[in-house]
């Protein structure tokens, strides 16, 4: 009987209709027979370690994909230290060529002074109980104008006035 007569039967359904239909036959597969199953006391059966679960490489893949991975971290090291060695360098023949520059001296100078100052009167406010985030803003945001204005005149005067060696 399908959905459609049932439905069209109304909601009261005979016995027969309401049991599950019965089941016409049961398959039985035996192509799985217990005697072709491997014996695992046999020979020539391959066994691992007790700890091979424990052992960090378990296979040769991975034994040859760490090492790749170890020598390329090798040789990304080597590159690394070889391109600091030469900003080093060349950071260090850009300040002792231009030692004599009066820009790089001033601005030098002018740092150190600043840093002093500015270190000199916070204390100082801070002894006196005066230091507040609104004095410490406000000093910030002057020290950031003056860098500015600081970072386009040393420009000009590199470019125009005393240039780089």
């Amino acid at each position: 009987m399908s959905y459609a007569d049932a439905a069209a039967r109304g909601a009261k359904q005979s016995p027969e209709d309401v049991r599950a239909p019965r089941v016409e036959a049961i398959y039985r597969d035996e192509s799985e027979n217990p005697a072709t199953l491997v014996d695992v006391d046999s020979p020539h059966v391959s066994s691992v370690d007790p700890d091979f679960l424990k052992q960090n490489v378990k296979t040769s893949t991975q034994a040859e994909r760490l090492q790749r991975e170890q020598e390329q971290q090798t040789i990304e090291g080597q590159n690394k230290a070889r391109k600091a060695r030469a900003k080093a360098k060349a950071e260090k023949s850009s300040l002792s060529a231009n030692k004599d520059n009066p820009v790089f001296v001033g601005n030098a100078v002018l740092l150190g002074l600043a840093g002093a100052g500015l270190g000199y009167g916070a204390y100082q406010k801070h002894l006196s109980g005066k230091l507040s985030w609104e004095l410490v803003g406000l000093w910030s945001g002057a020290v950031g104008a003056f860098s500015v204005a600081d970072y386009f005149v040393s420009k000009w005067l590199i470019q125009n006035k005393y240039p780089k060696k």
